[in-house]
């Protein structure tokens, strides 16, 4: 792929070697962007909290920054002075940008809200690409960006699975991956989410990718809810990536994961056609799947596989192949 359509840009050693931040973000990119080069992708992390005296992870979207501080106290919604300042310092001098393409998260340990919260109406959307695939995303005005990097690898597996097949994606968020199957030839995807918000997104995201919406229907659903009436349908792939707990409004009752994932994951099983394949998945550091609830069924924990090479963090999720 054109390296100017990447925009990957090219950094030089440098001389200041007195941040610790600043020699790792250098490192790691330099390792990540061969990478990225090759596999056609220009969204991807540059640091992932390795550090214990910088706690932040640095996410680079096509030359623009999105920096999470994780806050240690819950009144402590702003990062220290000195630390915003190294982070912004370091980003600007390795990657000559301008202060404007940084964008600011600050994630705290708090009681869990509703999952889709607008903090802002920039409506400033840009595309960017995962292998050769593209995607729009927003660093400002919503809880997530639109694309969560974690799960890249996890996409391109289902991907690399659904040519010729049906896949059915439930907690849809944006429809990443389903637009991913459809661009690798699934002949049908349904994607099922309850926000109006992240429905009409994806719609977007086929668009972008010049996928007809008529074999990719999108579903603005609560997934129980769904689970309960679709009937007749058949699935060759089924992807369950739900949140940990939402309280959402459109819910007749609150979801939580480790509750809620035995009914998911059976009622999802009678959807599955004979020599299906079922992914679930969850970022839950809590939960616990327990693997004799589903008989006549081949479990395997991948979690390990789908952690890309970006992220440090080896627990950022966990994910599971469910066999007929």
């Amino acid at each position: 792929m054109n390296e100017k359509l990447l925009n990957l840009p090219m950094i030089a050693d440098g001389e200041d070697k007195t941040s610790p931040l600043k020699n790792r973000i250098r490192k790691n990119y330099k390792y990540v962007r061969k990478w990225a080069k090759r596999t056609g992708t220009n969204c991807f992390r540059i640091y992932d909290r390795e550090i214990k005296e910088y706690p932040l992870a640095i996410d680079f979207y096509d030359g623009r920054f999105c920096v999470h501080y994780f806050a240690s106290a819950q009144d402590a919604d702003d990062p220290r002075q000195d630390l915003h300042d190294e982070a912004v310092s370091a980003i600007c001098s390795i990657f000559n940008a301008p202060v404007n393409s940084i964008y600011w998260r600050t994630r705290v340990k708090r009681e869990k809200t509703e999952q889709y919260e607008k903090n802002s109406e920039s409506n400033e959307f840009f595309t960017v690409l995962e292998y050769g695939v593209k995607f729009k995303v927003n660093l400002l005005d919503y809880l997530d960006t639109g694309l969560f990097l974690d799960h890249r690898e996890t996409r391109r597996l289902v991907s690399s699975m659904s040519s010729g097949k049906r896949l059915l994606n439930l907690f849809a968020y944006t429809c990443s991956f389903s637009v991913h199957a459809a661009v690798a030839g699934a002949v049908f995807t349904k994607s099922v989410d309850m926000s109006n918000t992240y429905t009409e997104w994806g719609k977007n995201n086929f668009i972008l990718n010049s996928i007809p919406l008529k074999n990719n229907p999108i579903v603005r659903e609560d997934c129980l809810k769904f689970l309960e009436e679709e009937k007749g349908e058949k699935y060759d792939l089924i992807v369950i990536d739900p949140p940990t707990i939402s309280r959402s409004k459109k819910m007749d009752q609150m979801f939580d994961v480790q509750l809620d994932y035995v009914y998911l994951i059976t009622k999802a099983l009678t959807l599955l056609n004979k020599d299906g394949t079922l992914f679930f998945s969850t970022n839950s550091r809590k939960f616990d799947f327990d693997e004799t609830l589903f008989s006549g069924c081949s479990i395997l924990e991948i979690s390990k596989k789908t952690i890309p090479i970006d992220f440090h963090n080896q627990k950022i999720h966990r994910c599971w192949k469910i066999s007929l």
